[in-house]
Formats: structure tokens, sequence, C-alpha cells
């Protein structure tokens, strides 16, 4: 929508829940987060809708890096939800947090990112640990 509120467009046409955009860097994709095969996914999509790829088997709260390159998630797929980076494409997905604790909503701050631990501080990772690019 325009930032007044008009001109809405639906752009999943998914009668699921999809929810969490996030914009890339250049505006011309955005990463979400949907339901529609019945587990939260990570899909991308063209800013108009198209093209909607599957990029994740599990995964929530997409967020992508200031070069466009990576996006970081968050993923249960191990039994315990953790901090991921993928390339933009899917690829190379990698765990970065590795603890017991529940690791979520990563939010990049230039070469850096932010993790929210449940009930715990907001973690700041990136000067501390390098991700592997």
């Amino acid at each position: 929508m325009d930032a007044d509120g008009k001109n809405q467009k639906n752009l999943t046409k998914d009668l699921h829940w999809n929810w969490f955009p996030s914009w890339s860097p250049d505006g011309e994709r955005i990463a979400f987060m949907s339901r529609r095969n019945g587990n939260s996914e990570i899909y991308v999509m063209d800013a108009n809708g198209k093209n909607q790829k599957n990029l994740t088997k599990t995964g929530a709260f997409p967020s992508w890096s200031s070069d466009g390159e990576h996006i970081a998630f968050t993923s249960d797929k191990n039994g315990n939800s953790e901090i991921y980076v993928m390339d933009a494409d899917g690829k190379n997905q990698k765990n970065l947090t590795k603890n017991p604790h529940t690791d979520t909503t990563p939010a990049w701050f230039g070469s850096a990112f932010a993790v929210a631990p449940a009930s715990k501080k907001l973690t700041m990772w990136g000067w501390f640990k390098q991700v592997d690019r």
C-alpha cells in the first residue's frame, strides 16, 4: 500500500496465514512467513507478489542482510528454536546459535544482527561472532 494506507494490494493471494514480511534492501523482493503447507516456512517473492518460492521446510521471522545476499531466520527444525542464516535463494542454511535456550526474531544491523532469546535480554551478534559467507 501507499504510505497513506491507500491502494492496498493482496500480494500472497493465499487463504493461509502469511505474515512477518521483510523487504530486501533493494526493494525488489519480500521474504515472509507462511503456513500454507501446514507449518511455518519462509518464502520469498518479487515486490509485486509474483515468483513466490519456498526457501525452508520450517522457519519464521525472516530478516534480510544489508547487502541482500542473506536471510536470517528462526527455525525449530532440530527440536529447539535457533537462529539460522541462509543465502537469499535458500541454500547454505547454517545454525548460528546452537544453544538450549529459545532464540527468535533476528534483526540485521549492518553486518551484525540482534537475537531475542526467550526471557533474556537482547543479544547482539556479528562483531563477536563472524558469519561465514
